[in-house]
């Protein structure tokens, strides 16, 4: 008798763990789902401009190319994301996209659009405000709040390996080595504060970008109101080349050069 009221709770407890366990898979699984349709939407959005829009001058084709190579990444993450993390970081590129679209079509003198959610350390990262140039290793360096010929390359704002870039139009885009490697040059931090030193809307000073603060301190401050926006789900990403990703930790890369 005692052996088959054992077996009888035995069996109940296995019952409620597997109808546990498959109740899990079913939220899991939808999710995702619900993950991978709010990506794919951000995703067809972008392509849609992308090929009704054809750049002008050297500002705005540059920003279409820009966001061309986000909407290809996009659907690279999206085809392989797995989780819904995964699947919002292809929604984190896309929107990236999306800021490209933006600044084209404010380069052509177009409407830009309506307003785009706001990337993953976006706001901590801060924007241009004033025309700068700069000499750094033998080239002058320009940043401004608008595209001009000088000015031709345009960031949206956020992290590019773990360090805050401000939004705004570049002569080159000095943050693309970190980029692709993922690392800092020596350099990068001389560059930082030479060019956004007492500059307004920029809320880091050179040590503040060497500690890591715009991973870490800063994001923490200014970016606690994006949680439910953004889904706080972790920094823009991890997966290839989605633009502002948080590719490691700042290190020597040798030479910031291109």
């Amino acid at each position: 008798m005692e052996l088959l009221l054992i077996v009888a709770v035995v069996g109940v407890v296995v019952y409620f763990v597997s109808r546990s366990q498959k109740s899990s898979s079913r939220h899991t699984a939808a999710t995702l789902d619900d993950a991978k349709a709010d990506a794919r939407q951000a995703i067809e959005r972008l392509g849609g401009q992308i090929y009704n829009l054809t750049g002008s001058d050297d500002a705005s084709r540059q920003a279409l190319a820009d966001a061309a190579e986000r909407y290809t990444a996009a659907g690279s993450q999206i085809d392989q994301a797995n989780t819904p993390v995964q699947a919002r970081l292809a929604k984190q590129t896309a929107l990236e996209g999306l800021y490209y679209i933006r600044a084209a079509r404010t380069a052509m003198g177009m409407d830009p659009g309506p307003e785009i959610p706001l990337l993953d350390g976006q706001k901590a990262a801060g924007a241009v405000t004033e025309s700068r140039t700069v000499e750094f290793e033998g080239r002058s360096v320009s940043a401004s709040p608008t595209p001009s010929r000088a000015t031709p390359n345009y960031y949206p704002g956020g992290r590019v390996a773990g360090r805050p870039v401000p939004a705004g139009w570049y002569s080159e885009p000095w943050w693309k080595p970190a980029l692709v490697a993922g690392v800092w040059g020596m350099g990068s931090v001389l560059l930082f504060s030479t060019m956004f030193a007492g500059m307004a809307g920029v809320p880091y000073d050179a040590q503040a970008f060497a500690d890591g603060y715009g991973d870490g301190y800063a994001d923490a401050q200014s970016d606690m109101g994006d949680v439910g926006d953004q889904g706080g789900m972790g920094d823009q990403g991890d997966i290839g080349d989605a633009g502002g990703s948080d590719f490691g930790d700042f290190g020597d890369f040798g030479d910031f050069g291109f």
